[in-house]
């Protein structure tokens, strides 16, 4: 049994990678539409899961992890920004915050074994000034984004603090993910020898 990454994210397989996780990446076409008024920590469970359950459709005798990352200051959701005013937008709303990046996880197997969660991390940034926020913009760092920005780049010099795992701020909470996988360890070996 193959483990597959239903994700295009470079951070997503790098994390993998640093981990020693023997893995495939394989993208889907997920629809990755919010439900109005779904708090942050469902979408993400829902969106992880979507994409997990589309993989193992198309993967039926592998062992699926399907992960999604939001943004959120209270109940608004920041998505990657389609714009750059709408980047401009995002980031001087969390200015001078604090707000939270989600992931959740699911990991589903060919017998329809699921077990999916959900990691928080609360972001500070400095306040931001006009300039600083257009001259981040201007690095097209934020356009792929899930509030405008990658703290594993330049985005690191917008944060004061963080309160919890940094590697899901970059998109993976990859120590609870290792634990998780354990769970399937007659299943697989996170071993690559």
């Amino acid at each position: 049994m193959k483990i597959i990454l239903a994700s295009a994210s470079p951070r997503r397989r790098e994390l993998m990678t640093l981990a020693g996780i023997p893995f495939e990446a394989r993208p889907v076409d997920a629809d990755e539409t919010i439900i109005c008024c779904t708090p942050p920590e469902g979408a993400v469970m829902m969106l992880a899961t979507r994409k997990a359950q589309l993989a193992a459709e198309q993967f039926p005798d592998d062992l699926i992890i399907g992960a999604d990352t939001v943004v959120a200051a209270g109940k608004h959701i920041y998505g990657k920004p389609a714009t750059k005013e709408e980047a401009f937008e995002t980031l001087s709303a969390l200015s001078g915050k604090t707000h939270q990046v989600f992931t959740g996880v699911c990991i589903y197997t060919k017998s329809g074994e699921r077990n999916a969660f959900c990691t928080r991390t609360d972001v500070s940034f400095f306040p931001l000034s006009e300039d600083e926020i257009r001259a981040y913009i201007a690095t097209g760092e934020p356009m792929d984004k899930a509030g405008a920005y990658g703290i594993q780049g330049k985005g690191a010099l917008l944060v004061e603090k963080i309160n919890g795992d940094y590697y899901n701020v970059v998109g993976l909470p990859i120590s609870q993910l290792v634990r998780e996988l354990k769970s399937f360890k007659a299943q697989i070996s996170l071993s690559k020898e």
